[in-house]
């Protein structure tokens, strides 16, 4: 299979569909492998527009989902960016792609999960961008705060304050909200410590465990 192949195409339907809207989003979707992502036997599904388990319970996100978020959250070169849910390390890969010489912090709660996305993400050059840790997400990672934004994998009944008050004023937290129906959740952190919310239609991810 041709996998160069099948993911630029893949990217091109999402441009053509809406799904991808900024120039540094598409770049980032087309430089990463998915396929070196997701176990052996599922790669020749990698680049079709779908979820597909990675093992633990934890699926690797559909493509049009990690390209949604990653413009809601916009991040920029530079960057320090908070990610809870680690999984396959996919999305933390696309998310350093768009922060160039920034950085990802991403915290896994299961540690064998983090130990072969660790190792994947180093093996595929991404051991600068991205510093995986074994947590709780709920409690953030407070020793790299504050950050420029975050962005939650898995779905919290409501959204963990600590993520929140990690992220630095003007910045943005991206995140599927809710038990049984998720909403796709977008606030920004204000000067006074409040917060502006947005949500972007119904989404469905696995819930977020506590360690």
């Amino acid at each position: 299979m041709d996998f160069t192949r099948a993911r630029n195409d893949l990217v091109d339907r999402l441009i053509e569909s809406g799904r991808i809207e900024r120039p540094a989003t598409e770049r980032a979707m087309r430089a990463v492998p998915r396929h070196e992502f997701v176990p052996a036997e599922r790669r020749e599904a990698s680049y079709r527009d779908r979820p597909l388990p990675i093992g633990e319970g934890q699926t690797i996100s559909a493509p049009h989902m990690v390209a949604v978020m990653t413009d809601l959250l916009a991040p920029t070169p530079g960057d320090r960016v908070l990610e809870i849910g680690t999984g396959c390390g996919y999305h933390a890969a696309v998310t350093s792609e768009t922060v160039v010489d920034g950085t990802v912090d991403s915290v896994e709660v299961e540690p064998a999960l983090a130990r072969e996305a660790r190792e994947r993400l180093d093996r595929l050059g991404y051991a600068d961008g991205v510093r995986v840790h074994v947590g709780d997400g709920f409690a953030g990672w407070p020793d790299g705060a504050p950050y420029d934004g975050a962005y939650l994998t898995c779905a919290p009944e409501s959204m963990p304050a600590a993520v929140v008050e990690q992220v630095r004023p003007g910045g943005r937290i991206v995140a599927p909200v809710g038990r049984g129906r998720q909403q796709l959740v977008r606030l920004t952190r204000r000067a006074d410590g409040g917060v502006d919310r947005e949500t972007h239609g119904r989404v469905r991810f696995v819930p977020m465990r506590e360690s």
